[in-house]
């Protein structure tokens, strides 16, 4: 019986493909709060050691939240050790340099808003948040205590992070949303739920407001290890060339040959010319992707009149400005995926990939 326990552990551990699978993730977090390279790469390989070390005792479908666990613990191991170097530097010579006369005041306010952030919270969030944040309990055990499972507990968790996070950057700003529409769009942007944003629309909500233009920044900005996303707001023929350009060289970047850079930046340059003929703004985001495979995303939006008849606009020869004269049809193929969503009076959204190797 003992030998078949064994056996059935040995089944359940995690594939090697499964742990290699978490490196993406544990490198966003890792990177997020570790701004040395070299640094946070020691950091992820010791973060896959401990997951790959403790991946027989975890349960099934629970191996990613352990392994976002892991890593922040590996990251605050970190900081403890620099702060006790710190604290001990004295001790050898104090090089620090001297504090900022408004240090303290910065450090002050920073406090107060993350104070006012938390009481912004439910109680239900707030102390769910302390328990995992502070006093360090585990997902289980808080799951057992609120009656619920681990997994409910750490997508809970998330969600009260996201909120903090929005609530935090307000209160810095010393301010409230202008509508209704701004807290769910930035909850959506800070808990990077895609579905979410697309069902509140905040694409054509971020070129609308400017506080959530800035505020969503350093929301969309947390976390990344990839290339951060390059983007051009679009109103003139000069940002066409701007975002043609930088089209191009995060393309080159990524290892695209000659040709696929050209094609690229063509099709870059037709769906930008729409914004600049048709909408009043616009702004195209260039993305690089690592999964499924290498390559880069091109997302081009307005807040223009929409295109009554996307079926028509995609047939070739259809054009009603003299571009280079391939418009949308030339430009989706030239791509490897395309995709155009357009709802009259309120803007269209051209989305286009390409993967290095496609033919």
């Amino acid at each position: 019986m003992a030998a078949a326990g064994r056996a059935d552990s040995s089944r359940d551990r995690p594939s090697p493909a499964e742990i290699t699978a978490l490196i993406p993730l544990v490198r966003r977090i890792v990177a997020s709060r570790v701004p040395d390279r070299a640094t946070a790469d020691d950091l992820v390989q010791e973060t896959l050691t401990r997951v790959l070390a403790a991946s027989g005792r975890v349960e099934p479908g629970m191996l990613e939240p352990y392994a976002i666990v892991t890593a922040r613990n590996v990251v605050a191991s970190l900081w403890r050790d620099q702060d006790r170097q710190r604290r001990n530097q004295h001790r050898v010579v104090d090089l620090r340099p001297p504090e900022a006369p408004d240090e303290d005041v910065l450090v002050q306010e920073d406090r107060q808003a993350v104070a006012e952030a938390l009481t912004r919270l439910t109680d239900r969030e707030r102390a769910t948040l302390l328990a995992h944040e502070v006093s360090g309990q585990d997902t289980r055990s808080l799951a057992a205590e609120l009656g619920s499972t681990a997994g409910a507990v750490a997508a809970q968790l998330n969600r009260t992070r996201a909120r903090l996070r929005v609530e935090y950057l307000l209160a810095v700003e010393r301010t409230e949303p202008p509508t209704d529409r701004c807290r769910p769009v930035l909850l959506a942007i800070s808990g990077g739920d895609r579905r979410r944003q697309r069902e509140v629309d905040a694409a054509r909500h971020l070129l609308e407001c400017d506080l959530c233009a800035r505020l969503s920044e350093p929301l969309m900005g947390r976390g990344r290890a990839r290339e951060a996303d390059v983007r051009v707001p679009v109103q003139s023929d000069a940002d066409v060339v701007a975002a043609r350009s930088a089209a191009r060289e995060v393309a080159s970047g990524v290892g695209f040959p000659p040709t696929d850079l050209t094609a690229i930046a063509t099709a870059v340059s037709e769906v930008t010319r729409n914004i600049v003929k048709f909408a009043d703004a616009g702004e195209v985001v260039i993305e690089v992707l690592e999964e499924p495979r290498r390559g880069i995303r091109i997302v081009a939006r307005d807040v223009g009149p929409g295109i009554p008849d996307v079926d028509r606009a995609l047939r070739d020869g259809y054009s009603t400005y003299d571009g280079l004269g391939l418009g949308l049809p030339g430009a989706r193929r030239l791509m490897d995926e395309f995709a155009i969503v357009s709802e009259v009076g309120r803007g269209t959204t051209v989305t286009m990939t390409k993967w290095v190797g496609e033919r």
